[in-house]
């Protein structure tokens, strides 16, 4: 019974959101001044995205400018069709850090897939050790990264950094939901049991 409330509040929750959004894509369509509450609710989301592709500040600032200005210029033919904003949103996002860096070697910075600023919860900021031990652990992590191909580097991109659900992630790259779910877990999994692996050689 509880897990039954508990997932009939997260439905209206996501009803909900998804019909703050379409008013505040009603609203950007009448009056393109209105576009700042898209641009409030995701400009975060879509520059850390950005940084984690390109792993230059300056630069993930100018190309969230582009996709803004992108996404402005294309609202008319935006259609919901049941699909979030955010989707159709990382879709332009990742066209513009593809064409824009084609030629450049692909990375994908930790720091934009996690919360860098503080150490971290289980940290003891007053531990010099434990913050060396932490630092060395992050070193670790986006060696192991810097491995995987281009298009795991992707998906990693779009469920950590821009904070895109499966199926969100499903419509920016053309793969079903459950495809894209379990590739994930896949890619964690990999991840976790190299980990393991490089600590305990």
């Amino acid at each position: 019974m509880v897990r039954k409330e508990l997932m009939d509040e997260r439905e209206l929750e996501s009803i909900s959101q998804q019909e703050d959004e379409d008013r505040l894509v009603q609203a950007a369509r009448a009056n393109p001044a209105a576009f700042e509450g898209l641009y409030s609710r995701y400009s975060k989301r879509v520059y850390r995205y950005l940084y984690a592709r390109v792993n230059s500040h300056d630069e993930a600032l100018d190309l969230t400018q582009q996709v803004f200005l992108k996404a402005l210029d294309a609202l008319p033919s935006y259609r919901s069709r049941g699909g979030a904003f955010a989707a159709w949103l990382f879709s332009i996002a990742s066209h513009i850090a593809a064409d824009t860096y084609r030629r450049r070697k692909p990375t994908l910075s930790w720091e934009a897939l996690t919360d860098l600023e503080s150490p971290g919860e289980f940290v003891d900021e007053q531990n010099p050790e434990a913050l060396v031990l932490h630092q060395e652990e992050l070193k670790q992590l986006q060696r192991q990264i810097s491995r995987l191909d281009q298009q795991k580097r992707e998906l990693l991109a779009l469920r950590f950094a821009a904070g895109l659900s499966s199926t969100e992630i499903a419509s920016v790259v053309g793969k079903s939901p459950a495809a894209v779910k379990k590739q994930l877990t896949r890619i964690i999994q990999t991840l976790k049991e190299q980990y393991h692996e490089e600590e305990t050689a």
